[in-house]
């Protein structure tokens, strides 16, 4: 099994394919010192899998890795994905 996590800056996402196919895509949007999550979206084929968490998981290293930005998440998925990972909370805005 071949995976691989894109962030399509021009389309404001973040996207995750298993073997060629898109399984997952976590949506964004910037303001000046923050990154709004909006969406993440799994295929239903691929529900149940973690799938959506390693997405979240890359989107949060590589904002974290390359800007200064905090992280608001208006997404359901995103605020329970930091629930689940209290050690990443240094990354969301106050």
């Amino acid at each position: 099994m071949t995976t691989q996590f894109v962030h399509e800056k021009d389309s404001n996402r973040y996207v995750m394919n298993v073997d060629g196919a898109l399984v997952a895509v976590a949506d964004y949007r910037t303001n000046d010192g923050s990154i709004s999550f909006n969406h993440t979206y799994t295929q239903p084929a691929h529900r149940g899998k973690g799938y959506a968490a390693e997405l979240v998981k890359f989107a949060m290293d590589d904002v974290e890795s390359s800007s200064t930005k905090r992280v608001l998440p208006m997404c359901w998925y995103v605020a329970e994905w930091f629930d689940a990972n209290p050690t990443r909370a240094g990354l969301l805005s106050r």
